[in-house]
């Protein structure tokens, strides 16, 4: 009995301490804000100094490889089955990525021809390559310098599609044009 005395004359002044706590901040009056009165025999007021607007900065210029909007943002080339000519769907897009490397002598590529997973390994890094290659001689022959173009096959070990049907083949049956330097 005497430990429930206790506990409840503790509780009795938590609430008085929490009721005076409440009752104080009520009570608690805002400061009113000071308004200065105007001088009798002074000057008149100068007007505030006029702040610039800020001058508009010119918008950054985004790489057109980083365009979405621009055809240099694609860079797959994709191609038939068991087939290593650029189509014509893909000639402006070499095209465009030839003209970009040939006004911009210090950007290089690297050109990864890639199959799907039919045919054997060998087989799929012989044709990846010539896709690559395929891809690479279009460049050269509209201008672009062998040193900024390498070319490379990853076979089937790169694919895009994980699927093992006609459009997740199709997907990987292409070349990657990556830029190892865009400048």
């Amino acid at each position: 009995m005497h430990a429930t005395k206790i506990s409840t004359t503790i509780a009795r002044q938590v609430s008085l301490l929490i009721f005076a706590a409440v009752l104080a901040a009520c009570a608690t009056e805002k400061p009113r804000p000071v308004v200065p009165e105007p001088a009798q025999n002074s000057a008149p007021a100068q007007p505030a100094p006029a702040v610039a607007a800020p001058t508009p900065q010119p918008p950054v210029a985004q790489s057109p490889l980083h365009d979405p909007n621009n055809i240099l943002y694609k860079r797959s080339v994709y191609f038939a089955y068991d087939k290593y000519e650029v189509t014509s769907d893909y000639r402006p897009l070499v095209e465009a990525h030839a003209k970009y490397l040939s006004g911009h002598s210090g950007a290089k590529v690297a050109i990864q021809g890639n199959c799907d997973e039919r045919g054997s390994r060998e087989y799929n890094l012989a044709l990846g390559q010539r896709r690559a290659d395929a891809v690479g001689k279009i460049m050269t022959l509209l201008g672009v310098p062998s040193r900024q173009i390498e070319t490379v096959s990853f076979g089937e070990e790169k694919p895009k599609a994980l699927g093992h049907d006609e459009a997740s083949w199709a997907e990987n049956r292409r070349s990657d044009i990556v830029y190892e330097r865009e400048n």
